[in-house]
């Protein structure tokens, strides 16, 4: 019989094997390397699209290409860059303003045009101007039935012509992306009192989208804060070493 007071030693675990080994090494690997993988796709892909647009506006004599042995990429967006600040540069002053005015009228005068010209300026002037309005809060609202939430971003409450046709209180325009593909979704002018807003920003809810819920904003969180503790605990543990006297 064996002396209840004294406690066995623990097991030692099971060392895994080296089909499990290669597995575990693999999976770090792929976490590793896709997101640079696809990040690298993603700005190749937009780089080699803004070339072919810009490219064919050049003249042959004037592109970069002609004079090296092999195709330089990146000159189109180099280009675009360029282009578009001098643009902007010109369109500030008298000259360029009274152009600018110019072709927006002669715009407004084309039936099909005109509407299509309209709509994507608002959209650019919402998009990227400082003033602009474009999606800052993240909210919930019970879609697409009683109990089941979805997530919308909100810009801005509807205009007074829209407003005083909206039956009940106030309302305010959101967008419902869909998963994973955020550029579609559901566009709608919804009640405040039915919205619940969220303490997350659009990225972290944009990720949430994308990865169809595998991402979570609070696990972003924790795993940033988990990476400033071991910064800071290395950071410390560097100190103790340098100020430790010596034996």
């Amino acid at each position: 019989m064996s002396d209840p007071l004294i406690v066995d030693p623990p097991k030692p675990l099971p060392q895994p094997g080296v089909a499990a080994r290669l597995r575990n090494y693999f999976l770090t690997g792929l976490i590793v390397a896709g997101p640079v993988a696809v990040t690298a796709w993603i700005t190749w892909s937009f780089i080699k699209w803004v070339d072919g647009l810009v490219a064919p506006l050049i003249p042959p004599a004037l592109r970069p290409d002609a004079y090296s042995p092999v195709p330089i990429p990146g000159t189109g967006l180099v280009i675009a860059f360029v282009g578009l600040t001098l643009l902007g540069f010109l369109t500030a002053n008298l000259v360029g303003r009274t152009l600018l005015g110019w072709g927006e009228s002669l715009l407004s005068r084309m039936p099909v045009v005109r509407p299509i010209y309209k709509a994507m300026k608002q959209i650019f002037e919402t998009l990227f101007s400082k003033t602009g309005s474009s999606f800052r809060k993240v909210a919930l609202v019970e879609f697409p039935a009683p109990g089941m939430w979805s997530l919308v971003f909100l810009s801005q409450s509807p205009s007074d012509e829209i407003a005083t046709r909206l039956p009940g209180k106030a309302h305010v325009s959101a967008f419902m992306p869909c998963t994973p593909n955020p550029t579609t979704g559901f566009f709608f002018y919804v009640p405040v009192e039915d919205l619940i807003e969220l303490d997350v920003t659009v990225e972290q809810a944009m990720t949430l989208l994308i990865s169809a819920g595998m991402v979570q904003p609070q696990q972003a969180a924790q795993e940033k804060l988990a990476t400033l503790a071991a910064n800071a605990r290395a950071a410390q543990a560097a100190r103790d070493r340098t100020i430790a006297p010596a034996k």
